[in-house]
């Protein structure tokens, strides 16, 4: 089911990659419905929307897909901890001088 497959993009570390023709038509049907962006290749069979073989890659869940996840109500979809993990910041303390401190370097006070 292709409600199936947005779940794992969601799930994933993106961009992600499909290789298998029915997942390609999958994301073809998911990024026509607005939910995903998606680089689709070009299909062999334009009456039909299908075949055709390459690679498609999904860059983003939109948010509108998201919302649909949502509307699914879907417990395990939460974000993974490599997204929930905040940059470590790393600051050296400057000596202190009177060169070095605020209040010499910015007067207070109007000029």
């Amino acid at each position: 089911m292709t409600m199936d497959l947005l779940k794992q993009i969601a799930t994933s570390r993106l961009p992600i990659s499909f290789y298998r023709a029915e997942d390609i038509d999958k994301i073809r049907i998911l990024r026509a419905a607005g939910l995903v962006v998606a680089l689709v290749p070009a299909p062999s069979d334009c009456l039909a929307l299908s075949g055709g073989t390459g690679v498609a890659q999904v860059l983003a869940v939109t948010q509108k897909g998201r919302e649909e996840l949502m509307h699914f109500n879907s417990p395990e979809l939460r974000h993974p901890r490599w997204r929930m993990r905040m940059p470590t910041i790393l600051t050296r303390h400057r000596s202190t001088g009177a060169s070095s401190s605020p209040e010499s370097r910015h007067p207070a006070g109007p000029q």
